[in-house]
């Protein structure tokens, strides 16, 4: 008997991705394989910052007894400016499965919570009680606005090392025009978001109302309640982040 000939689940739609420039690879690997297409709309573009005070408040954020990592781009941005080692008794921490490898990489083992954000961490044990430790948070100037007040309450002493900062750019016409093609048939649109920025940063320079008839698949239920403020009604929220967990939440739209 001949085999039957199974359709991807998301054959024929569109995924819009919000990445930033250059860093839309793994989401464009996961789309392709359940049969959608990307459309690569980078509103953010992610840009180093290695001036004294960066390199000052890292070499004290890694010397902390507790050093939390946002993003990989956290961790390829800290390692330009000062290599990566784990003292003994430090406890290294990733909020996801990418920042996790890409501090693998560097020899360092970082625990991650399951679930995959800034909620998933705070819940981890090794976050409950932190009366008397110091903390390094290295991240991105804006982001994870969640964290580190939620530590401070905890008691640590937050050292925070701000290593790139996201600056917004234009869509190019191409772009622009791709996107109005696609919007002609908003409901075979998904848009997948992981970071509220680069929401704000869409909104801000598309107009058209079909923008908001797409369907939204969000990494988080924080990123999926502004997804529906923003006016946005057909959302899920994913397990994690990651792109094959978004694209796995987004078959509910089937």
């Amino acid at each position: 008997m001949p085999k039957r000939h199974v359709m991807p689940p998301l054959a024929g739609w569109i995924v819009l991705s919000l990445r930033p420039r250059g860093q839309h690879g793994g989401l464009r690997t996961a789309t392709a394989r359940a049969g959608a297409r990307t459309l690569a709309l980078s509103v953010l573009a992610i840009q180093p910052i290695a001036d004294a005070t960066a390199r000052r408040t890292l070499a004290s954020a890694l010397a902390a007894d507790l050093v939390v990592f946002t993003s990989p781009n956290a961790v390829r941005m800290a390692a330009a400016l000062r290599p990566l080692r784990a003292r003994r008794a430090q406890r290294w921490l990733a909020v996801g499965e990418g920042t996790r490898l890409a501090l693998q990489r560097f020899g360092i083992a970082a625990q991650t919570p399951e679930r995959m954000d800034s909620e998933g961490l705070l819940a981890l044990p090794t976050l409950a009680e932190l009366r008397g430790k110091t903390l390094g948070l290295v991240s991105g100037c804006g982001g994870r606005g969640l964290l580190e007040p939620a530590l401070r309450k905890r008691g640590a002493q937050v050292v925070r090392a701000d290593v790139y900062e996201r600056v917004a750019v234009p869509l190019a016409p191409a772009r622009q025009t791709a996107l109005e093609t696609a919007l002609r048939q908003p409901r075979r649109v998904l848009l997948a978001l992981t970071s509220a920025e680069a929401l704000a940063g869409l909104l801000a320079q598309v107009e058209s109302p079909a923008l908001k008839k797409t369907a939204v698949v969000a990494a988080s239920p924080r990123l999926a309640q502004l997804a529906r403020a923003s006016g946005f009604a057909r959302v899920v929220t994913a397990a994690s982040a990651r792109p094959a967990a978004l694209l796995t939440a987004a078959v509910a739209f089937q």
